[in-house]
């Protein structure tokens, strides 16, 4: 027997001894990488609970104004006293506020103070508006129209609602007085703007319970 023979074949290697072996190489897909979940953060969720509160509180307001609507013995009636022009006013200057606060966070988020406070100030300014029209109503309806809490079931829904609502506008612009004077003193930044946050949501809120109020009482109520 020669020596050639007794020599062992070398291995085979490279893609046909995969392909005798165990077949043809399969890549896999790559996972993409995990995102990381986005959680509440404490002080989220109370706000977020707080507001859930608030619209139950509102939503009782709004069905007793609507069961007790039209059944008054005296006047004046809702058509007789209440003024749709001012009120109109002071819904845009309120709505308005909505878009300057956002662009106050996203300002803030981009990281230019000077146009966060800005536009923070534009923001009270137009809750401000909305509250001192809301004060020239009221004087003019008990001045002209001696309607007054007391006057009539009207009277006594009307100034309920509409000035529970006044009360939370001016809640919201007294903080949003303390979060631009900590602004100010550039204590609000792109990395600590938690306290903006949850004042822009109170603000959106109470900005949408008005559109449902200024709906009930000025629009369906006469």
């Amino acid at each position: 027997m020669s020596e050639t023979s007794l020599t062992p074949a070398p291995a085979a290697t490279g893609p046909a001894a995969t392909t005798a072996g165990a077949g043809p190489a399969v890549s896999l897909p790559v996972p993409p990488p995990i995102a990381p979940e986005q959680y509440l953060s404490a002080a989220q969720w109370g706000m977020v609970a707080f507001l859930v509160s608030e619209v139950a509180f509102f939503s009782t307001l709004i069905v007793a104004y609507l069961v007790f609507l039209g059944k008054d013995k005296v006047g004046p009636t809702p058509a007789e006293a209440l003024s749709l022009p001012l009120v109109l006013v002071t819904t845009v200057c309120l709505l308005s506020s909505s878009a300057t606060i956002h662009l106050a966070e996203r300002t803030l988020r981009h990281g230019t103070p000077t146009g966060f406070c800005l536009w923070w100030a534009g923001t009270i300014v137009l809750g401000v508006a909305f509250l001192l029209g809301t004060a020239y109503e009221w004087r003019d309806l008990v001045a002209h129209h001696r309607l007054t809490i007391s006057r009539n079931l009207f009277g006594t829904t009307y100034y309920t609602l509409v000035g529970f609502h006044g009360l939370h506008v001016t809640v919201g612009v007294v903080a949003m007085l303390i979060v631009l004077g900590l602004a100010l003193r550039r204590q609000v930044t792109a990395r600590n703007h938690t306290g903006v946050e949850l004042v822009s949501w109170y603000w959106h809120f109470v900005d949408g319970v008005w559109v449902v109020v200024f709906t009930v009482v000025y629009l369906v109520g006469r």
